[in-house]
Parts: structure tokens; C-alpha cells; sequence
């Protein structure tokens, strides 16, 4: 196969995993983030503590890790072919990509957010703060690189869940090299895409490696008191009478 040919079919394929990556990426972050958080705020000595909770929610978690991605991409056709009206291309590949990526980011983001100084949500709480306060102010502004760096983790685990899902007809680059490369013996085609999914996965990781950095590095520069989060009521002082 010639250049001119290969062309069409590496574009295509690109902006479909991108596509696919991208949307189920986001669906991650939206449903993960929350799900990170509340094993934190559920679990022993957090701030809405419930063993029953926390034990239901983590099961679940654990099970859909444990998973292989390929098995889960199977037993979800039914709901998938449901929800999308289709199990194959793009858009049948986003609801078991973003399914199995949610489990996945809400770990990371219980570890970032444990590793949250507890003084800073005691400080809080001492100034009147509730528990949505805690976690608007302190436990995920804190948290912030941390967090970076798991959707940095989630999409380059992602992209090669998306490689997985073309041996089922998700389309994107990993269908390319299944049916060409792999199929039909075209091992320069196959080994183009090997070389575009490391450059992006490459770009990705440097992205979000800088861009948690940075973050890291503001918070240790800034000037500003870490303690001042909430701004107590100021009490208004009576004019002085004077005789």
C-alpha cells in the first residue's frame, strides 16, 4: 500500500480516537472526580463517615477495574446498543471506554485527595465551613496537580483502550492496524500507527506533566496565607461616644 492510500485511512483514524478519547476522557472526569471524592468524605474519620457506603461504592469500583477491558466492552453491548443505537464505531466505543475510565480516575483521585493536609480541612471546619465549603475550597483546589497528572494518566490508558476496542470494529487507529496490519499483512501501516499513538500519547504525558508542574509550583510560590480560604464576618465596631 502506497502513501496516497494510507493517508485517507490514518487521518480518518485519527481524528476517530481522538474523538473517541476525547468525549469519553470528559465523561470520566465528570463522573470520576465526584465518585473520588465521596470514598473520601465516606470512609473512616472523613467528614460524612459511612462504613456501609464507602465498603458498596468501593466494591463496585474494584469490580469494574478488575475487569478486562474487552470482557466489559462485551457484556456492555446490550446497554451500549441501547443508549447509542449502535455497538461498533466511534460512538459504540465511548460508552464502555468512559464506563471502565470512571472506576479507573476515581482511585487516582482518592489518592490525590487524601494526600490533602487534614490541618487545612480543620482550619475550615473551625471557621464555619461545611462539607461542600471543604471540598470547593480545600480538597480539590489542594489537590489540583495531583489531579492533573490522573487525567493525564487516565487519557494515555484510555488511548490504549481505544487501540483495544478496534478488534471489535470501534474504529481509530487500533481498527487500522488490526484489519490492515495485522489482516491484510500491511506491517508498514501497522507500525505508522504504533508511531502516531506513542507521538500522542508522548505529547499527551509532556502536556500534563508541565501543566501539573506549573500548578505545583504556583501553590509553593504563592504569597498569599494558604489559611485564608474563608473570610470570616467582620464585626462592626460602635462610634466611640465622647462626652
Amino acid at each position: 500500500m502506497i502513501w496516497s492510500e494510507m493517508q485517507p485511512l490514518l487521518e480518518q483514524a485519527s481524528w476517530d480516537t481522538l474523538y473517541m478519547v476525547g468525549w469519553s476522557t470528559l465523561i470520566a472526569i465528570v463522573g470520576g472526580l465526584p465518585l473520588g471524592v465521596v470514598l473520601v468524605l465516606t470512609d473512616r474519620g472523613g467528614l460524612l463517615s459511612s462504613s456501609l457506603l464507602n465498603k458498596v461504592i468501593g466494591q463496585i469500583v474494584n469490580v469494574t477495574r478488575s475487569m478486562p477491558f474487552i470482557i466489559l466492552m462485551v457484556a456492555l453491548m446490550p446497554f451500549t446498543k441501547a443508549l447509542t443505537g449502535t455497538t461498533i464505531g466511534r460512538e459504540g466505543a465511548i460508552v464502555p471506554l468512559a464506563i471502565g475510565a470512571i472506576p479507573f480516575f476515581a482511585r487516582l483521585v482518592e489518592t490525590a485527595v487524601r494526600e490533602v493536609d487534614g490541618g487545612l480541612v480543620e482550619a475550615v471546619q473551625s471557621m464555619g465551613g461545611s462539607t461542600w465549603t471543604v471540598v470547593r475550597k480545600v480538597l480539590v483546589p489542594e489537590s489540583l496537580p495531583s489531579l492533573i497528572s490522573s487525567a493525564t494518566t487516565t487519557i494515555v490508558a484510555l488511548i490504549g483502550y481505544s487501540a483495544m476496542a478496534g478488534t471489535v470494529g470501534a474504529g481509530g487507529l487500533g481498527d487500522i492496524a488490526i484489519r490492515y496490519g495485522y489482516q491484510r499483512f500491511e506491517t508498514e501501516l501497522m507500525w505508522i500507527t504504533v508511531a502516531i499513538l506513542a507521538l500522542v500519547i508522548s505529547l499527551i504525558q509532556f502536556a500534563g506533566d508541565y501543566a501539573a508542574r506549573g500548578l505545583h509550583q504556583r501553590g509553593r510560590g504563592s504569597s498569599a496565607p494558604r489559611l485564608r480560604i474563608l473570610k470570616p464576618a467582620t464585626a462592626t465596631a460602635e462610634p466611640t461616644k465622647t462626652s
